[in-house]
């Protein structure tokens, strides 16, 4: 379950996965890399993950910001 000021939304398992990794170091790259190791019967979860932030960008689940 995630609370944001405009209500909350109850999350899958790889959602939850993916916002246990968003903590401002990492980058989109490591956290594919990270999940693509985590679940690798999975078959490589790259626009997934993509997908997902893209959401969660919109959502203001997240603050997301370009690479320096």
């Amino acid at each position: 379950m995630i609370l944001y000021p405009e209500g909350m939304a109850k999350l899958n398992e790889t959602a939850a996965a993916i916002l246990e990794l968003v903590d401002g170091r990492r980058d989109v790259a490591a956290i594919i890399a990270m999940l693509n190791e985590r679940f690798p019967e999975a078959g490589g979860v790259d626009d997934d993950v993509i997908e997902f932030l893209q959401i969660a960008c919109q959502q203001k689940w997240i603050t997301c910001r370009e690479p320096e």
